[in-house]
């Protein structure tokens, strides 16, 4: 079932961002079903929530914990300035806040949400990885292959221009009505494989900082103990 919300709430994410794709009311639509999943995927994991002030928080922790905190307050601001707009799914909601207001917020906090739910994904991807047992030539492969993805979401995202929205230097979004269907939701993923890359980077060197640490204090506690048998001896 969570698996299953995950793929959901991902592609339903890539609807949302292709607003010229899919028009106004569709937009709207996409946006409550989006809401609702996020609402289940809370419920789903609400034991998250119960162990977030429980044990020790190492560098991969923290990040993630960030991570999941913003991306739900970003989605929880997209979806009220969304309804704050809305003409068609919720319109008696419509302007529960002054609705140029919610424009900015919606357009700024959409993308945020975008690039924070690559964030999520990827920090998840060692994981997924390890499950799926890849390795030797494989592994390299799948790692040059999204690293050239990557590379061209990096790309499509400097020149799409939405490091504007995310920090509110744009008004109104800039949209290419003429652009193909397929070619909108192909470069919007492509984006958002970027930011996944970004996050599976970050859990590796967390990773790495963690082994790193793990190695000092076992080599701390080697020359101790030996310290140790020579005053012994």
């Amino acid at each position: 079932m969570r698996r299953i919300i995950d793929v959901g709430m991902t592609v339903l994410l890539l609807c949302l961002m292709a607003y010229q794709v899919t028009g106004e009311m569709l937009h709207e639509w996409i946006g409550i079903a989006m809401t609702a999943l996020v609402i289940v995927h809370q419920i789903l994991n609400r034991k998250w929530y119960s162990a977030v002030f429980k044990g020790k928080y190492n560098p991969y922790r923290t990040i993630s914990t960030a991570v999941n905190i913003l991306l739900l307050l970003s989605f929880v601001i997209t979806a009220f300035s969304g309804m704050s707009m809305s003409a068609h799914a919720v319109p008696f909601l419509y302007g529960i806040s002054p609705v140029s207001f919610a424009r900015r917020m919606h357009l700024a906090m959409s993308h945020w949400s975008f690039a924070l739910m690559g964030l999520h994904l990827g920090l998840h991807i060692p994981v997924m990885i390890s499950r799926m047992k890849i390795e030797g030539k494989s592994k390299t492969v799948l790692t040059a292959v999204f690293c050239g993805l990557a590379g061209i979401g990096l790309f499509l995202f400097i020149r799409s221009g939405w490091a504007d929205y995310m920090f509110l230097r744009a008004v109104f979004a800039f949209l290419d009505y003429e652009k193909a269907g397929a070619l909108v939701f192909l470069e919007n993923l492509l984006m958002l494989i970027f930011w996944a890359f970004v996050g599976n980077l970050v859990a590796m060197l967390c990773k790495k900082a963690v082994r790193a640490n793990k190695g000092k204090s076992d080599t701390q506690t080697e020359e101790k103990t030996n310290s140790k048998h020579k005053t012994a001896y």
